[in-house]
């Protein structure tokens, strides 16, 4: 993600992969970045400091960045003063190895280290020394020191780094303790901490001032948060209340949910709070419970069920959304059938599908061959993406012709790319999505953006609701008003 904006300092390029957070992590960067006066430029040809925010989840997002630096190999040679610097989670993972395999870089800072950034810059610029920045192993010490090394900081808010103006992330929980045997994050993102409620109140109101009208909670385990403030547990649902009031939020969301942590109180907080969106994301990963045993997840097939039934109980139009690792080891076909079997029984709005891929460090790694061949697992990603699609365009389907109300993003992709081309004529295609998550396109004056519409639904794709604008009458007197919101 890169972003556009005029000073008159030295130039910034950064690209970010991965996850929300680390969108968060950027942002927080930048923030700090453009105090000491850089600007944004989305070319890395004409940038003087040059940022890689990474991700060590997938291989595939490593291989992108080494990728990305092997291209600016003989840069510094045209500019003696450019600063490179690889941040955030493949950082904290690889650490010194970043050096071997791309000399050139000058930084490699951890995800706990990011406050550190704007200094190690400078001196890299001055003194042409490299730095490595890192948070403690977690078998180098003990947990209050490793959690220590893993700081968070007071955030510099950008928005110009944000999926949208009206739109943010807030994170309320740092690091993971679930220690999933296939997932590195534990080890870059270090012990669970959860922040402290006024610290986030004080950032939902900053925000608030800022124009944003809609909030997204973070945590590897968002639903986790515990937070013991002026002798009171918080609990998200807490949280939650405790942040509903501010003035000028019009919708709280949060990400990523833990199946075992989906407690009563938060699916009623949910139900409850009408400013909270009535959708849940909650990772299955896998229907099998051997699967789920050697991914040391924590609860099986039929515990996942029952919480499932609770939320469908509680919420029965929420939708929810889960995440899937095909090809772990050692699935078999019976193993695969059984995922299969759980989203045609929960029909999940979305499922974010992922091809296992080993990561070093995990217990995975250790433990388990990676014995599913890359075909297979292909194999059975594109089986399982075509259910999901197939589920997801029948439940979009009974929609058609309801009233949804939509909070307005802006211009959608289509929109966006036919800018790109040249002078645009006639109606905006515009985006926004609708309490149950679901994204919504439809004609209408650009305007809108950050405010709730009506939208009836016409038609549908399996990712998409299409429809067009609801117009009230107001009576005035004898006079009636249409009001032109398209």
């Amino acid at each position: 993600m890169t972003s556009m904006a005029n000073t008159h300092n030295g130039k910034l390029f950064i690209e970010t992969v991965g996850c929300q957070m680390n969108m968060l992590d950027s942002e927080l960067v930048v923030g700090a970045l453009r105090k000491q006066g850089y600007s944004l430029t989305d070319d890395p040809s004409d940038a003087d400091t040059i940022l890689f925010n990474t991700c060590s989840v997938r291989e595939h997002a490593e291989h992108k960045i080494y990728s990305a630096l092997g291209r600016l190999k003989y840069s510094k040679q045209a500019r003696p003063n450019q600063v490179i610097g690889v941040l955030g989670c493949m950082a904290q993972k690889d650490q010194a190895l970043v050096f071997q395999r791309a000399p050139h870089v000058d930084l490699v800072v951890g995800t706990g280290q990011l406050a550190e950034v704007p200094q190690l810059i400078e001196a890299a610029r001055s003194r042409r020394e490299r730095a490595l920045a890192v948070s403690l192993d977690r078998k180098e010490a003990g947990r209050a020191a490793v959690s220590d090394s893993f700081q968070s900081y007071d955030p510099l808010r950008e928005p110009a780094m944000r999926p949208s103006p009206h739109q943010a992330f807030v994170r309320i929980v740092i690091g993971c303790d679930k220690f999933c045997t296939y997932c590195v994050v534990p080890m870059t993102r270090g012990p669970e901490q959860s922040r402290p409620p006024r610290d986030i109140l004080q950032e939902v109101k900053v925000l608030a001032d800022q124009g944003v009208k809609e909030v997204t909670l973070l945590g590897q385990t968002v639903n986790s948060y515990k937070h013991t403030q002026d002798g009171k547990l918080f609990r998200l649902s807490d949280l939650l209340e405790h942040i509903h009031g501010v003035k000028g939020i019009l919708r709280l969301k949060f990400v990523t949910n833990f199946p075992k942590d989906m407690t009563d109180d938060l699916l009623q907080a949910v139900r409850d709070l009408p400013k909270c969106a009535q959708y849940l994301h909650v990772p299955a990963q896998s229907g099998c419970n051997e699967m789920l045993k050697r991914m040391k997840r924590g609860y099986t097939v039929e515990d996942y069920r029952e919480m499932f039934g609770r939320i469908r109980s509680t919420l029965p139009h929420a939708a929810v959304s889960s995440d899937f690792i095909v090809g772990f080891c050692g699935e078999t076909a019976e193993a695969h059938q059984k995922s299969l079997n759980l989203i045609s029984e929960c029909r999940f709005k979305n499922s974010f599908i992922f091809k296992y891929s080993p990561r070093p460090g995990t217990k995975a790694f250790e433990l388990y061959a990676d014995d599913v061949p890359e075909d297979v697992k292909k194999q059975r990603n594109n089986e399982m993406l075509l259910l999901q699609n197939q589920i997801s365009a029948e439940d979009n389907a009974g929609f058609i012709g309801d009233e949804v109300e939509v909070l307005v993003e802006g211009f959608s992709k289509v929109q966006l790319k036919k800018a790109d081309l040249g002078p645009v004529s006639g109606p905006s295609q515009l985006t926004g999505r609708t309490s149950c998550d679901r994204i919504v396109v439809f004609d209408g004056n650009p305007r809108l953006a950050g405010s709730l519409a009506s939208i009836e639904v016409d038609d549908v794709t399996p990712t998409t609701l299409i429809g067009h604008i609801v117009t009230r009458e107001v009576q005035h007197g004898s006079s009636v008003l249409l009001p032109i919101l398209a």
